[in-house]
């Protein structure tokens, strides 16, 4: 995974473009993603069933993948079977 490569689910509609990351395999909705759509879809694993955000970003734990949402879909983000969090916006300085 290079940034800037985009990823599609072969088990929903969701797509991702890399931000951060390096040779891993990222599932979504528990099948793994790829450059291409598949032909045929990949059945949505109701464990990792609970949506994709467009805009938002997903990072791993150690904060070593960041991947950006941009197209949605009803699969999540998981590698190795880990659920991807959501990239929690940094706070504004204060202007006092």
């Amino acid at each position: 995974m290079k940034p800037g490569m985009k990823l599609k689910s072969a088990a929903c509609d969701t797509e991702v473009m890399v931000v951060r990351g390096k040779d891993v395999v990222v599932d979504c909705g528990g099948a793994p993603m790829g450059p291409d759509k598949p032909a045929t879809p990949a059945s949505l694993n109701p464990e990792f069933a609970s949506g994709s955000q467009i805009g938002k970003r997903y990072v791993d734990a150690d904060g070593n993948i960041e991947l950006l949402c941009t197209k949605p879909g009803k699969g999540s983000l998981s590698i190795g079977g880990v659920a991807l969090q959501l990239k929690e916006a940094k706070p504004l300085p204060s202007s006092d």
